[in-house]
């Protein structure tokens, strides 16, 4: 099973908003820390109104590197978020990456439609920033 299957698993058993809207706040806590040195504006995602920040890694074959992601953010929501983003594509290939749709899986989740505006956005803005780094990891 993927983390994927496992997410999509622990949501099927979540009955209302609530309880899915304390599961993303619970995953956003049990994100690894990121170091403090990478809390750099380098590493701020732009277009999310909270503070987030990633950080990637690419290793393995040069023509489709293995890219594992790091990250946090000041709030709670949104951190739970990036976490969700990271189980979708950390540790995955650059073409992987590239070809997976986020919004399909937050839709299976039952997030999209609860999304504000303004959060949608913001992890629109983090997805399109972890496929640039696959796009720059797969050109370097």
């Amino acid at each position: 099973m993927t983390a994927i299957d496992d997410l999509l698993a622990d949501f099927e058993i979540l009955d209302d908003w609530e309880d899915r809207y304390r599961h993303v706040i619970e995953l956003g806590r049990e994100l690894a820390p990121l170091p403090e040195g990478d809390h750099t504006a380098e590493n701020k995602v732009k277009g999310c109104a909270s503070q987030v920040w990633i950080t990637s890694q690419a290793g393995g074959p040069k023509d489709d590197p293995v890219i594992t992601f790091q990250g946090d953010s000041d709030a709670l929501i949104v951190k739970g978020l990036v976490a969700i983003a990271f189980m979708i594509y950390s540790g995955k290939t650059a073409r992987q990456i590239l070809a997976t749709d986020a919004g399909e899986v937050l839709g299976k989740l039952g997030l999209s439609g609860h999304l504000t505006q303004q959060r949608s956005n913001g992890f629109a803005s983090m997805i399109q920033r972890i496929k640039s780094d696959a796009q720059t990891a797969l050109h370097a």
